[in-house]
């Protein structure tokens, strides 16, 4: 029986450069697996933990639907969908909240450091987004999440959560195992290479949009910050600007971080940008020209969020089935 990978990713703002080797690059080559069952999913539910304009969050959707599309992912090969169009998500995290504690959401790092990012709107979603989460990877029988990370914490509480139902009811749900990409796993900012690369960076030299043209790209990596000295080396805590860079590097060669450091360790650290430049435009080139012509056809967009969104179901809609029965509940009979 095929292994089920589900991973998922917020459609807001841009997608970034860390967004696609981190997650989406990743995805396209575990779906060539015939061993894997890939289910990917654009988060727009988690989005709204963050106040949104209505519609930024329909065209964010809609433009990181395009680009899935046009980095690889095979409507047929996988199931790529849309959070919001199944509602099987929101009623299982209502039934998981009632088997979370308050002390394990108090402990998430995550609502702390958004929370001091958001300090005008801490709602509670953004402290109950762990259990969304849970909900997301246990809907659908999942046995490995590829996660950076920050989200390890987030299979974590999946995986007790899970353990804590089966415990009481049977084995209810697949206890998921966490799974970390060994290059790229978490691309750091140009600008502040000790924070990750994110979309809601205020400095636009820190963040790479896979939109970005390539003069820009260039621009980008040009202010790319290094280090005092001259030597490159991969070194996350003493030289993270130039590991970052050479991480990125490795990642759109396709190559090892250390067969990429070892090939550059004669370059200046302008030379390294512009090697980094250079590759990540190429790497991205093919998906713009796809992307354009994606996004111009939303009919076709919509087609395939429908579509993905009906097989999705059909896996989640028996397993949210088989664990309100053995809660108890009385089920509706089919007609």
């Amino acid at each position: 029986m095929s292994k089920i990978i589900y991973s998922g990713i917020q459609p807001s703002g841009v997608m970034t450069l860390g967004n696609y080797i981190g997650a989406v690059k990743n995805w396209r080559l575990m779906q060539d697996d015939p061993d894997h069952r890939c289910i990917y999913m654009l988060a727009d539910l988690h989005t709204i933990t963050v106040r949104q304009n209505p519609q930024d969050l329909h065209d964010n959707a809609m433009r990181f639907m395009a680009l899935c599309l046009a980095m690889g992912i095979d409507k047929d090969r996988s199931i790529l969908y849309m959070q919001s169009h199944v509602h099987e998500h929101c009623e299982l995290a209502w039934l998981l909240n009632c088997y979370t504690y308050v002390g394990e959401m108090n402990r998430m790092t995550q609502f702390k450091d958004k929370s001091a990012k958001h300090a005008d709107n801490i709602n509670m979603g953004l402290m109950d987004y762990p259990v969304l989460m849970a909900a997301d990877i246990l809907l659908f029988g999942t046995h490995c999440v590829p996660v950076g990370i920050d989200q390890v914490q987030h299979v974590e509480i999946a995986r007790d959560i899970a353990t804590r139902v089966n415990n009481l009811y049977g084995d209810v749900f697949v206890v998921p195992e966490g799974v970390m990409t060994k290059v790229g796993a978490k691309i750091m900012s140009l600008q502040d290479p000790t924070s990750k690369m994110s979309k809601s960076d205020p400095t636009p030299n820190a963040v790479v949009s896979v939109l970005d043209t390539p003069e820009t790209i260039v621009k980008k990596f040009k202010k790319a910050v290094t280090d005092s000295d001259t030597q490159i080396a991969y070194d996350p805590i003493s030289k993270p600007g130039v590991s970052n860079l050479l991480t990125i590097l490795a990642a759109a060669t396709d190559r090892s971080v250390e067969a990429t450091a070892a090939d550059c360790r004669h370059m200046r650290y302008g030379d390294l940008k512009l090697a980094t430049a250079d590759a990540v435009i190429e790497m991205l080139r093919p998906f713009r020209e796809r992307y354009d012509r994606l996004i111009a056809d939303p009919a076709y967009l919509h087609e395939v969020a429908a579509f993905g969104a009906g097989r999705a179901r059909e896996i989640a809609a028996p397993i949210l089935r088989r664990f309100k029965q053995a809660i108890g509940f009385v089920l509706p009979r089919a007609d």
